[in-house]
């Protein structure tokens, strides 16, 4: 008895359900998308008006070095407590002279309010890592918004997202976000040790 052929199978089907599962996956896995920060540049400063003269209490100065080391106002400094030192030096609680001088300032639907002076200075080196920069990035920005999160559950009683426009500009002139940013150049040599 002679062999009998098998008919071969017709793998066009095949394709078509790869095709289909391929943009299945794809259509419901969540793809990594690049890190970024949030923040709305402040507008171009006039030419011919003098900036502001900075007292050193005021000024709240973050370096990073190209090992991902921090130097925060001359001490070698920690990511993990970046946070905390920043909203200490932000709100000045106990009104300590070594901390930032704070102004009397009427606000819309805050009334009279002590304003901080307070600058945040951040300066970066070259060959700081992308990771780094986010990290510190997001250490001052959440300093911030817990500081601001705290006033607004203070006057009114929710949370500062919960809070109308009104609300949030009241609050925002309360807690300025007054961040500084260098342009990167090498500072690689002031921070040596320590703070990763």
């Amino acid at each position: 008895m002679a062999g009998k052929k098998l008919p071969a199978l017709n793998s066009s089907s095949m394709s078509d359900i790869s095709f289909l599962l391929l943009t299945f996956f794809l259509m419901v896995s969540s793809i990594n998308t690049d890190q970024g920060i949030q923040r709305r540049l402040p507008p171009p400063a006039d030419p011919t008006q003098k900036p502001p003269e900075i007292h050193k209490r005021n000024t709240f100065t973050v370096l990073v070095n190209m090992n991902d080391n921090l130097l925060i106002n001359g001490e070698v400094g920690d990511i993990n407590a970046l946070k905390e030192r920043t909203k200490e030096f932000l709100g000045n609680p106990n009104n300590s002279p070594d901390l930032p001088e704070k102004e009397d300032k009427d606000i819309p639907l805050l009334g009279k309010m002590k304003v901080s002076k307070g600058v945040i200075s951040l300066q970066n080196d070259r060959g700081t890592s992308y990771d780094m920069y986010l990290k510190v990035q997001n250490e001052l920005t959440a300093a911030v918004n817990e500081l601001r999160d705290e006033l607004s559950r203070e006057k009114f009683s929710r949370k500062y997202v919960d809070c109308n426009e009104d609300q949030r500009n009241a609050i925002d002139k309360a807690v300025p976000a007054a961040i500084s940013e260098a342009e990167p150049k090498n500072i690689s040599g002031q921070t040596t040790q320590g703070g990763k």
